[in-house]
């Protein structure tokens, strides 16, 4: 089982898609993991122009690319987040339109919809994104969270994402989160309740990001073991923890590749995510899904990164056993 290796276009998005396309064919990567921003894969265009996902998948066939899923993550992030002037930067316009809260909301719910529409035109099966959560901010317990308000938070999210999902059943494509700090499962326990309060709808899984667990302290592996049926794609990233005593693991208001964080993304297989762990793991729960580099390393040229992690995923996979190793002991 030999799995594609896939290169996630979300950090490439200055790039134009035919330079993406032919950088990573020249990186040595089986397709392409498009996000919905820059000119990679748009949305409006893919509903609006009949056309339009034509020529993107002969662009895709002209550097004998695949492309197995489609990510939006950033208009994801609106649909249940607080709305604020952070968003603004992240969204089409005809998103954030007069930047008033409840309106982006409603436009993020109806762009998330659309995304599954354009995705079924596409071919792919698969959404990768964000949820967003209204109460990320509620983390600490100080002042005291009432219960109350965590289910509140829980329950906005079934309201707003069912409908959503609703759209993703007809179209025949599933919802991947990545499961990632400011989402509304950020860990193994609030995916579970993310599950629970969506009655475990079949279209609802994830996306198995191990960078965004090993900085929190969660092992990956037992994400895995966890929701065995629901890991629906799969992001190759790294992050190493380096804690010194002077800053903690909340990172203390310092950006990505600040020297002084206390951990921070890295090029796979340069940082402490144990892959050999989770390839077994994969292996178990019968995952044959894309392997997609999603490369962040902010002490590390990107091009040089990219060659570098499709050859390390390369390594790192391999296909289960077909017998037990001591069959030959039995009798004849």
């Amino acid at each position: 089982m030999s799995r594609p290796v896939t290169l996630f276009t979300g950090q490439w998005a200055d790039l134009t898609f035919d330079v993406m396309c032919q950088k990573a064919r020249d990186f040595g990567y089986n397709g392409l993991e498009l996000a919905c921003w820059g000119d990679h894969f748009e949305v409006d265009k893919a509903m609006s122009d009949p056309n339009y996902v034509s020529a993107k998948r002969d662009c895709l066939d002209k550097y004998d690319l695949e492309c197995h899923a489609i990510s939006a993550h950033l208009v994801g992030q609106a649909v249940c987040d607080v709305i604020d002037e952070r968003h603004k930067s992240i969204l089409p316009e005809y998103v954030w339109g007069d930047g008033n809260p409840a309106g982006v909301n409603e436009r993020a719910i109806e762009e998330l919809k659309n995304t599954a529409r354009a995705a079924q035109k596409f071919g792919v099966d698969v959404v990768n994104g964000f949820t967003g959560s209204s109460i990320w901010h509620l983390l600490y317990s100080f002042p005291p969270v009432p219960e109350s308000m965590l289910e509140a938070g829980f329950e906005l999210f079934a309201e707003r994402f069912n409908p959503i999902l609703d759209v993703f059943a007809e179209c025949g494509v599933k919802f991947a989160l990545e499961v990632h700090p400011t989402e509304i499962a950020f860990d193994i326990h609030t995916a579970e309740r993310a599950l629970e309060v969506l009655e475990f709808r079949p279209e609802f899984g994830f996306n198995f990001d191990p960078s965004h667990l090993h900085w929190q302290g969660v092992d990956p592996v037992e994400f895995i073991r966890a929701f065995p049926d629901r890991i629906y794609h799969v992001h190759i990233k790294d992050a190493i923890v380096t804690l010194n005593g002077k800053t903690g693991i909340l990172a203390s208001h310092l950006n990505f590749g600040d020297a002084r964080r206390g951990w921070d993304f890295r090029s796979p297989g340069r940082g402490g995510v144990n892959f050999e762990e989770i390839m077994r793991a994969l292996n178990a729960v019968g995952y044959s899904g894309p392997l997609s580099v999603e490369w962040e390393d902010m002490g590390m040229e990107r091009d040089h990164g990219a060659r570098e992690a499709a050859e390390f995923v390369r390594r790192i996979d391999f296909p289960p056993s077909s017998v037990q190793f001591d069959a030959a002991f039995g009798d004849e």
